[in-house]
């Protein structure tokens, strides 16, 4: 698909409108510092008003835009209100705000998106605090419909976004639950040959579902549980992937968006790129592995699926099953993993013969440092199933 060139537009605007928190102070400059400094912006990246208009507890932003930084194309926001603006020793909290509607187009792309408006709001006196003070917050964000064309084709749309936070009386630990509905997309949009004709052989035309994720954060251990990440499709299928990790603190999480930056505003130097992957690796040491989770419960894709790449072979979906089946065994047994061989057997013959839902769990008896992992993984690769608590299982 002709993504990529409206992907950093649209997601800009959808991490804009998600975390996003322009909540002007009743001092405009100072506030949209606040602001910018709480998005974490650098290299040129931030909001920009045209101007800035103060009437009591209610502010006006008009002709605003975001910058993206390294001269790359800014995204028109038009006008944001903001209602029930206050200050506080520094820190400001907005009642409402509330978006124009986006419509943006360029190119042949034209990107289309109403009703966004974020309420509950918190912008941060100093953004490197050690609670949750310091990090920009909302008790709700919703959106309406969200809509993307080529060419004037509806190619993906959404019916409507929620999200909403709880944070935790002593402020150090918060909960937030996200649900994207009635997102739909035109398959036949896919320009790259062979992924055509994977969809054409499928039979799907179009799909369409919802996306849910729910999880927690205890900042000070660095807990971040996601319980739910799911993507639940008709006739396809529903994936949901959930986690957990201990230093996720914030401490890890300002280094990290760190390295990332140096990372972009370099993007052409290789030293410079090889130096922030150290980094980046050298932080991911500093975390520990609690628990994850990946279920698949089908809906029809996986006899759709046997029978293409049967057809192929010039056989049947059933054949085709019974002989991975048979394979699976002997694959496995050259990795030296005999507990998880016998699991995943016994759930690959089980789903194969009645697809219904496919997991693989690991739950370790206690947490695993990850450089524990990695040592495992280059010196006992064989290991890593028993380290990690590894099961699979189907039609659970």
């Amino acid at each position: 698909m002709r993504y990529t060139a409206s992907a950093k537009l649209f997601a800009a605007g959808t991490a804009l409108f998600a975390f996003s928190s322009p909540a002007l102070a009743l001092d405009g400059n100072d506030l949209v510092k606040k602001l910018n400094a709480a998005l974490n912006a650098q290299n040129g990246m931030g909001i920009v008003a045209g101007s800035i208009t103060v009437d009591g507890s209610d502010v006006t932003l008009a002709d605003s835009r975001f910058e993206m930084g390294n001269g790359q194309e800014s995204l028109p926001l038009g006008t944001i209100e903001l209602e029930g603006v206050e200050e506080d020793a520094g820190a400001y909290t907005v009642e409402t705000m509330s978006f124009d509607n986006i419509d943006f187009a360029k190119d042949g792309i034209a990107i289309t998106a109403q009703d966004l408006s974020v309420s509950g709001m918190r912008i941060p006196a100093d953004p490197n605090g050690d609670t949750l003070d310091a990090l920009m917050f909302y008790e709700e964000a919703t959106a309406g419909a969200m809509e993307v064309k080529f060419d004037g084709k509806t190619a993906a749309s959404i019916g409507s976004s929620k999200m909403t936070s709880e944070l935790s009386d002593d402020k150090k630990s918060m909960k937030f639950d996200v649900r994207v509905a009635d997102i739909k997309a035109d398959l036949s949009t896919i320009e790259e040959p062979q992924a055509r004709q994977t969809v054409a052989d499928l039979g799907i035309s179009d799909i369409s579902g919802n996306i849910s994720m729910v999880g927690s954060w205890d900042v000070v251990p660095g807990t971040l549980a996601i319980e739910e990440y799911a993507f639940d499709f008709g006739n396809i299928g529903r994936l949901n992937m959930a986690f957990s990790l201990s230093g996720y603190t914030l401490d890890f999480l300002r280094s990290l968006n760190e390295a990332a930056k140096k990372a972009e505003a370099n993007a052409n130097d290789e030293q410079a790129q090889q130096a922030a992957g150290l980094a980046m690796l050298g932080l991911i040491q500093q975390l520990s592995f609690n628990s994850a989770e990946i279920r698949f419960d089908d809906d029809g894709i996986t006899t759709k699926a046997l029978d293409v790449t049967a057809k192929k072979q010039g056989t049947t979906g059933d054949q085709l099953a019974q002989m991975i089946k048979a394979m699976a065994p002997m694959m496995l047994a050259q990795y030296n993993m005999p507990e998880l061989q016998k699991s995943l057997t016994d759930a690959l013959n089980a789903y194969l013969d009645d697809p219904g839902s496919f997991t693989i769990s690991a739950k370790p008896e206690k947490s695993v440092a990850v450089p524990t992992i990695m040592g495992a993984a280059m010196a006992a690769p064989n290991t890593i199933p028993q380290i990690l608590g590894v099961n699979v299982t189907a039609n659970d």
